[in-house]
């Protein structure tokens, strides 16, 4: 299929490359991230690839051509790896289009808006090319947990199953000669049904959740729904960012994910004043989200308070004990508060996000603007956890302490981050794999929430979110 067949039917034509181009590269592994907030597809080679991508919008597909390589069983695996309860990929295709370009083709479940962009080397990973797929009809996240929340007490009703859908035959397909040399493409997976997403750009229209956006005071709307009291958890890292990693192998993502369920449950079994408290979680699954992205997600739900999980690592095995940090508009209350804040805040390379984003600069620079406000009811908060995180294991510091994370720099919401201990130490990390030290630790957290609440009553919801 010539490329101007591929413009005249409504696709984009990227380039993608890189100044220094290594010939011969090698594909080492691929790796696939869904989620319903969008999936990502990491590429990782030995040397700096050069992409084309070619996007047709109906039916949704995404081809990518890979210069300068050969197909090996590394990028082969990917087909594989494709889930079935993938969000937004149905199903790959590749194949060796020319002597050193190998063609990828990914039929997808829905309208997209891909990114696709290189990541040079960083921490251990080498070259990446990453394909990222973002849903192109956005769900409102406040909607859903008002949702949930009027929900709660009814009976679920089991989803019907999705119907097969016929496989889109071979002559309506204009990509589907590009990999003839392969066969017959594999028949296309039934498309899910509509899931949450949410992430950059101006929100959608809103229905349920334009009830209490609109709500300036803590009793009922006009729609006899209470006045959600909503706290948004965010687990670190995630996807490509696998955190700080103890001597035993346990990865700090997958521990504070763990944690942000346990308290998850909490928060949604509770409530303030009679009024329902709901948990809104920036990632609920093993994927990354961009730090500005995150705070952005906590702005959209309104939320009352932001609470970042993450488990503490350094150089050597001996520091062990609990922290929680607040912002700070000047310097650094320690060294260590500094060299931590340093070491969370480089999240996003290793991460890997797309710096060449038209909104990112934006974004980053809207969320820098903490307020002094901000800053005090932070560490009021930070406060009642350090407390009760006090009561359920070691401190490491005996107050709240404050660097420029930029994670907590919401301009309107109450936002702390809690270290909840050193994975680094061998003994804390025998800790943090334990239902039961999670469990205690949760548990903390949430007597620390409500302890805040009883001191520092949650305010009108007047403001609009960004």
């Amino acid at each position: 299929m010539k490329r101007r067949t591929l413009l005249q039917s409504g696709s984009i034509v990227l380039s993608l490359g890189l100044p220094h181009l290594a010939h011969g590269a090698t594909i080492l592994t691929v790796r696939v991230w869904p989620a319903p907030d969008y999936s990502r597809v990491t590429i990782e080679s030995d040397g700096a690839l050069k992409a084309t991508p070619l996007f047709v919008p109906s039916p949704p597909r995404l081809a990518v051509d890979i210069e300068g390589i050969t197909l090996n069983p590394a990028l082969k695996e990917l087909v594989g790896k494709i889930r079935a309860d993938d969000p937004n990929i149905a199903g790959v295709r590749v194949g060796q289009f020319a002597p050193n370009v190998v063609r990828l083709v990914m039929d997808l479940k829905r309208p997209m808006r891909p990114q696709v962009f290189a990541l040079v080397p960083v921490a251990n990973y080498q070259h990446r090319l990453v394909l990222d797929l973002y849903p192109e009809q956005e769900a409102d996240p406040l909607d859903a947990l008002i949702a949930q929340h009027l929900q709660a007490d009814a009976k679920p009703v089991p989803a019907p199953q999705a119907a097969a859908s016929a496989p889109t035959p071979v002559s309506a397909d204009p990509l589907a000669d590009l990999l003839a040399q392969q066969g017959k493409p594999a028949e296309k997976k039934p498309a899910d049904a509509p899931v949450l997403a949410i992430e950059k750009g101006a929100a959608p229209a809103l229905s349920t959740a334009s009830m209490v956006k609109n709500t300036n005071n803590l009793g009922k709307t006009s729609a006899n729904t209470d006045r959600l009291i909503i706290i948004a958890l965010d687990p670190g890292h995630g996807g490509e960012d696998p955190g700080a990693i103890g001597p035993g192998g346990t990865r700090e993502k997958d521990v504070v994910l763990r944690l942000a369920h346990l308290l998850r449950d909490r928060i949604n079994a509770s409530s303030v004043n009679g009024n329902a408290m709901r948990a809104y979680l920036t990632r609920d699954a093993d994927f990354f989200v961009p730090l500005q992205v995150r705070v952005q997600k906590a702005r959209r739900v309104q939320a009352d308070l932001f609470v970042s999980l993450h488990a503490d690592a350094f150089f050597t095995p001996d520091p062990q004990g609990a922290s929680v940090f607040a912002l700070s508009h000047g310097g650094a209350t320690s060294s260590a508060a500094r060299w931590m804040a340093a070491k969370e805040n480089k999240a996003d390379l290793v991460g890997g996000i797309n710096v060449k984003s038209g909104d990112a600069t934006v974004q980053r620079a809207l969320l820098d603007m903490s307020t002094t406000a901000q800053i005090s009811d932070s560490l009021k908060l930070g406060s009642s956890l350090l407390g009760e995180i006090g009561r359920v294991g070691k401190l490491h510091k005996p107050r709240v302490e404050q660097a420029s994370f930029a994670v907590l720099k919401a301009p309107d919401i109450p936002s702390v981050l809690v270290e909840a201990a050193f994975i680094s130490n061998p003994k804390e990390e025998a800790k943090l794999r334990s239902d039961e030290y999670l469990t205690q630790l949760a548990d903390a957290l949430m007597r620390g929430i409500q302890t805040h609440f009883a001191k520092n009553p949650p305010q009108a919801r007047n403001r609009v979110s960004g």
